[in-house]
């Protein structure tokens, strides 16, 4: 549920696509229909089974008669969010495949009967599982071939800080927490990671314009963004913290509380996963210095985020690379290889920007029951592998 909602640098310039903002009137649509409650841990009156639209969800196979009857009426104690606001996607739009939300910490729990086997079915993993997250970089082996026609590198996480709400259940004050929060973290941020935060709200038209040519600004407009409720209150509260080499970004008040980026031209993952690492360290560090507070981290679901495709490692580690003799071979057989692989291929337009010439946009398949250090071990691994194959292909198809 997550990729449309990324913004995607061009494969030299790091530009690419951003999300685009649509009409007001849909926005305010979209905020309209989320039903702001407030609560603390409370059982209210449950109201009547919703008539779910995305039929073949997730959602519609895990929230029963049954479940809704015992937790529809429960608020989490931090943002008053109910099962409700978290599965308004699946119930307002019929093209979901997760349709979940989770407004704070408390969802996990609150409303695990759901969320459990949902998570459970949507990651192939056993009840038995637990999560272990690792950045360490020496561990990486190898790097990607310094002849493979790889254009950038992208690598991002999610983090959310403890005892604020998630985006989509989020009160506004303490959305204006955690922004004022990590305005003083990023303060502390040094070296080559030290850089400006750019606050949305009362942003001049020359900051702006700029942030739009690097594409770093995300937009409002995603009908799943403003269902969940994530939406409100825009633009205040949110911005874009980039340092001075525009290698290492975080967006505050997105989809997440917190998406971590580090990215470069060419194709060093380990320098990347190497400068991601430490910048997750030096804004964790930082915002516990200023609050106390640490990264929300769940001792079986790892880093919490506010979509459950996220959890765990919330992280997606990418290339765009070249593969002429892929596309010749055409993109079904390259969708194939990359599920052997446990990789993702999409456009470098992002998930639902479409494809086009010979360069693709390929990722790490899983976030939740493997490492950071595995998953980017096997994007490596993997871009590798295709990248000799397309060389047979071209062979093959006479390129």
């Amino acid at each position: 549920m997550t990729g449309g909602n990324e913004a995607y640098f061009n494969t030299t310039t790091f530009k690419g696509r951003y999300r685009t903002s649509i009409a007001t009137l849909g926005a305010l649509a979209g905020i309209y229909m989320y039903t702001k409650v407030r609560g603390g841990g409370t059982k209210s009156g449950s109201t009547s089974f919703p008539v779910i639209k995305s039929q073949h969800s997730l959602v519609a196979k895990h929230v029963t008669p049954e479940k809704w009857s015992k937790l529809s009426g429960i608020k989490t104690k931090t943002s008053g969010f109910t099962l409700a606001q978290a599965i308004a996607c699946a119930v307002q739009f019929d093209d979901q495949h997760c349709g979940i939300y989770a407004g704070d910490e408390d969802s996990y729990s609150d409303f695990g009967e759901v969320f459990h086997p949902l998570i459970l079915e949507y990651h192939g993993l056993s009840p038995e599982f637990s999560h272990t997250s690792d950045m360490d970089t020496s561990k990486l082996k190898g790097n990607i071939d310094p002849k493979a026609p790889v254009k950038s590198t992208r690598i991002r996480v999610g983090r959310s800080i403890e005892g604020f709400g998630l985006s989509p259940g989020i009160t506004r004050q303490q959305r204006l927490d955690v922004e004022n929060l990590m305005k003083h973290a990023f303060a502390k941020l040094k070296y080559d990671l030290s850089g400006n935060y750019y606050p949305l709200q009362g942003m001049d038209e020359a900051t702006r314009q700029k942030l739009v040519d690097d594409h770093f600004l995300f937009m409002s407009g995603d009908k799943n963004l403003q269902a969940a409720g994530m939406e409100r209150d825009w633009p205040e509260g949110r911005g874009i913290y980039h340092n001075d080499a525009k290698s290492f970004l975080v967006w505050v008040n997105e989809e997440d509380q917190l998406r971590i980026i580090s990215m470069q031209a060419g194709g060093d993952v380990r320098g990347v996963f190497d400068r991601l690492a430490r910048g997750i360290d030096a804004v964790g560090d930082s915002v516990q210095s200023e609050s106390g507070k640490k990264f929300m981290l769940h001792p079986k679901y790892g880093y919490l985020h506010s979509c459950p495709t996220n959890l765990g490692t919330g992280m997606r580690a990418s290339v765009h690379i070249d593969l002429p003799g892929w596309t010749k071979e055409g993109l079904p057989a390259l969708k194939k290889r990359c599920e052997e692989l446990a990789l993702q291929p999409r456009g470098t337009r992002g998930e639902s920007g479409g494809q086009t010439g010979v360069t693709y946009d390929i990722s790490n398949k899983h976030r939740l029951g493997y490492s950071e250090v595995q998953l980017v071990q096997t994007m490596i691994d993997g871009v590798n592998t295709l990248y000799k194959e397309d060389l047979d292909l071209q062979k093959k198809h006479g390129l």
